[in-house]
C-alpha cells in the first residue's frame, strides 16, 4: 500500500524538476541545482528528489555524475530505442510480427519524408548519396557488410529538411531493427547486390525528378528486407 501511494509523489516530483528546468531556461548540459536546493524549492525529502533524479536519469533528462553534480541531460531518443528493443524482444522467438512492424514505421516515414526532399535535393546531395551506393558496392564485392553505410544512406537522403529529429527518429528505429535483428541470428545482408541496386534506383529515381519512381523504390527496398526478415526469423536462408 505504501508503494502504492509513493508512485504518485515521485511522478509529480518529475514534472516539477522538469518543470524547473523549462523555467530556468536551462540547457543540455547545464548545472542543475543542487539536492538541498532541490528540497528547498520542491517541499520534499532528499529521499524523494534522488528518486526522482533517477527516474529523470534513466529518460536522459538528467544527467547524474558522481561527485560532481547533477546536469540537463540531452533528452536523447536512447529509452525509446531501449524500451521498443525489450518490447520485441521480450516477445516469441518464433514471432515475426515484430522486425515487420519495426519496419512498417520506418517505411511509413520514409514514404512521407521522401516526398518533401525530393524538391530540395541537390545535384550536390544526390553526388553524395550515389558515392555512398558505391561504397555500399565495394564493400559487398568485398563480402563486407555494411549496414553503416545503409544507415549513412539514410541519413544523408533527409538532410535537406533541416530538420534535427527526424535522423534522430529514423536512427532510433533502426538500431532497434539491427538490435532485434541481430538477436534473432540475421546479421548480414545475403544479397548485398540486390540492396545496392534498390539504393540507386532511389538516387536514379530522385535525379530524374520523378517523385512516383522514387516511392516505389523506396517501397520495394523496404518490402525486400521485410522478407529477408521475415525469413531470417523462420530459420529460412
Amino acid at each position: 500500500m505504501r508503494r502504492m501511494s509513493e508512485e504518485p509523489r515521485t511522478s509529480r516530483i518529475q514534472r516539477q524538476v522538469v518543470q524547473l528546468i523549462l523555467d530556468r531556461g536551462l540547457r543540455a548540459g547545464a548545472a542543475l541545482p543542487t539536492e538541498t536546493e532541490l528540497m528547498g524549492a520542491l517541499g520534499v525529502s532528499r529521499n524523494s528528489v534522488r528518486e526522482a533524479l533517477k527516474a529523470l536519469q534513466a529518460l536522459d533528462i538528467v544527467d547524474i555524475r558522481h561527485g560532481y553534480g547533477t546536469y540537463v541531460g540531452q533528452a536523447s531518443l536512447t529509452p525509446l530505442v531501449d524500451g521498443l528493443t525489450f518490447r520485441a524482444l521480450v516477445r516469441h522467438e518464433d514471432d515475426t510480427g515484430a522486425l515487420a512492424e519495426i519496419l512498417q514505421i520506418r517505411e511509413v516515414l520514409e514514404e512521407g519524408l521522401i516526398r518533401r526532399i525530393a524538391g530540395l535535393l541537390g545535384e550536390a546531395d544526390l553526388d553524395r548519396l550515389e558515392a555512398v551506393v558505391t561504397r555500399m558496392e565495394r564493400a559487398g564485392r568485398a563480402g563486407r557488410p555494411f549496414p553503416e553505410l545503409d544507415r549513412q544512406f539514410h541519413e544523408l537522403l533527409y538532410a535537406p529538411l533541416g530538420n534535427a529529429l527526424v535522423p534522430q527518429l529514423l536512427g532510433a528505429f533502426w538500431t532497434v531493427f539491427r538490435r532485434v535483428a541481430g538477436a534473432r541470428g540475421w546479421t548480414d545482408d545475403p544479397a548485398p547486390e540486390v540492396t545496392v541496386r534498390r539504393h540507386r534506383d532511389i538516387v536514379t529515381a530522385l535525379r530524374a525528378r520523378d517523385l512516383e519512381g522514387a516511392q516505389r523504390a523506396m517501397a520495394v527496398h523496404f518490402r525486400g528486407i521485410e522478407s529477408r526478415a521475415a525469413q531470417a526469423s523462420r530459420g529460412v536462408g
